[in-house]
């Protein structure tokens, strides 16, 4: 997590995830589904801010006066498993300012709590590793690991079997979020394994990471989930369909959506395709960034 800090208090940058390729390989006993896709970590943030307070609570802040702020949002959730766990006899007053849309696909509650145990973990001096910050995080939500890991990832299992990939080549996204609402068990429920024609060659797009081909890499891309939510919702493929008339070298939903990314090698065309975005789907949720990895320290990430 890319931060500011010192002894009393800190700020992290929550980043968005999109994923390069999604596939379902079966249900499992305990109604999750098995499944195995590529993750991507965008220069799109939430900004979080914690500081020590005397008395012993959590207090939480957010931009977005609908949000819960309570046991009931993500990051109330993570700094209570910290301060239980590790018996902190003090309190946090925590800050979010929402960037990432919210039940977009895009793990932007994940990142946030994610944000939250590292950020904990560094302000009260705890010297957690990775691994077990992982684990806890797995307790809130399928992807909060990775976002803990962040970068190019393999996701395995129900999403908590993590391999580090080769960092995706640079490349702009533009990611458009639609006026609809998806939630992502009604779309696992409405997916029928049988009706899968076409499954990700997920070994030829890490192939393709390796060899820094972002043109295979963009050709690979391939989202089993879009059978259930682009049949409910037909302007996902009327986004996908106009950013690559726009120039992109490809399109696909993230996650089970509602969001569409399309990956642009030019920053300027990427940008023009944000901007008609927004204003030909009166999209409000649209944004120009590019793909972040770990040894990267700053870089774009712009509304239009």
């Amino acid at each position: 997590m890319d931060e500011g800090e010192n002894m009393e208090q800190i700020n992290l940058k929550a980043r968005a995830k999109i994923n390069i390729t999604i596939d379902v390989l079966n249900k499992r006993e305990d109604n999750y589904h098995n499944i195995e896709m590529i993750m991507q970590t965008v220069d799109l943030y939430d900004k979080i801010h914690i500081k020590k307070i005397s008395k012993k609570d959590i207090v939480l802040r957010t931009n977005l006066k609908w949000l819960p702020t309570d046991e009931r949002n993500l990051v109330y959730k993570a700094a209570q498993i910290i301060m239980e766990k590790y018996r902190i006899d003090k309190g946090v007053e925590i800050k979010l300012d929402k960037t990432i849309p919210v039940c977009a696909g895009l793990a932007g509650g994940s990142t946030d709590a994610a944000a939250t145990l590292v950020g904990m973990n560094r302000l009260f001096d705890l010297n957690i590793n990775k691994e077990e910050l992982k684990k806890m995080g797995q307790t809130l939500g399928a992807d909060v690991p990775y976002c803990i890991m962040r970068g190019t990832a393999l996701a395995q299992g129900i999403g908590e079997k993590l391999t580090r990939l080769p960092n995706m080549p640079k490349c702009y996204v533009v990611l458009a979020k639609p006026n609809i609402k998806v939630q992502t068990p009604w779309v696992y429920q409405n997916l029928n394994l049988k009706n899968i024609e076409k499954h990700p060659d997920t070994k030829n797009v890490i192939n393709s990471l390796k060899e820094k081909n972002i043109k295979k890499i963009a050709g690979g891309m391939c989202n089993v989930l879009e059978l259930v939510t682009e049949h409910e919702y037909p302007i996902i493929s009327e986004l996908k369909n106009f950013m690559i008339n726009k120039g992109a070298l490809n399109a696909m939903m993230s996650g089970s959506g509602p969001t569409v990314f399309g990956l642009f090698e030019d920053y300027e065309k990427a940008k023009i395709a944000g901007e008609e975005l927004r204003t030909k789907y009166n999209i409000k949720s649209v944004f120009v960034t590019e793909v972040f990895n770990n040894y990267k320290k700053e870089g774009k990430s712009k509304g239009c």
